[in-house]
């Protein structure tokens, strides 16, 4: 495990109510608590609990496994995230929809507008693995059921993405609803994202490459 003492690890909005212990943490969700920017909606929610830490380290992967067993209600979801800050961050997670479904999603959000991506999956899955890579500014997110075996989610660019950045977890209840997430496996390796094989950059971005 590479930088990855607990003590390294700081709040963007300290939740009332959680529990680090040396080989987990726990958050217990406030209702109406989310990070969302305009998109579609309309609205801005930024308000969500954050605990990251820092880096400079331009290629590397955080991995961390995550399980949600009293997720009950629209929209509770915990996860993966880049905060940089209100209109710039990325983040993965399992979004409980009702008792037959969930999504298994991303949102990407560049300069004040968020992207979402989902896919449904069964509303018992109550564990998932996420793995953050970044190779410079361009980031990739994937997921697994047992922590071994990972699917790519979303490969995106964050144009605030360069240089020193900030990575960790997050849970929140967009709703009028709470309750506990639990994270485990927190490690930090050398990039396992492998750099692209076939079609070489065009001309004109080798010089930005």
């Amino acid at each position: 495990m590479k930088g990855m003492e607990l003590k390294n690890f700081k709040w963007i909005r300290e939740p009332e109510s959680y529990r680090i212990h040396e080989d987990k943490i726990e958050i217990v969700t406030k209702p109406h608590t989310d990070l969302w920017q305009r998109t579609y909606y309309h609205f801005q929610n930024d308000n969500a609990p954050v605990l990251q830490m820092e880096t400079e380290e331009e290629y590397f992967s955080f991995i961390v496994k995550t399980e949600f067993a009293e997720s009950h209600h629209r929209f509770d979801q915990c996860g993966i995230v880049m905060y940089l800050d209100s209109d710039n961050w990325l983040k993965g997670s399992v979004e409980y929809e009702y008792d037959k479904f969930q999504h298994l999603g991303s949102v990407v959000t560049n300069d004040g507008y968020s992207d979402w991506a989902t896919t449904e999956i069964d509303a018992s899955v109550k564990s998932m693995w996420y793995r953050l890579s970044r190779r410079e500014d361009d980031y990739c997110i994937e997921c697994s059921a047992d922590g071994t075996v990972f699917h790519q989610m979303r490969i995106c660019h964050m144009n605030k993405g360069k240089g020193r950045i900030r990575f960790g977890i997050y849970a929140c209840s967009p709703e009028e609803s709470s309750f506990r997430a639990v994270f485990s496996h927190m490690e930090m390796t050398d990039c396992r994202w492998k750099a692209h094989d076939g079609q070489q950059p065009d001309e004109k971005m080798r010089e930005t490459v």
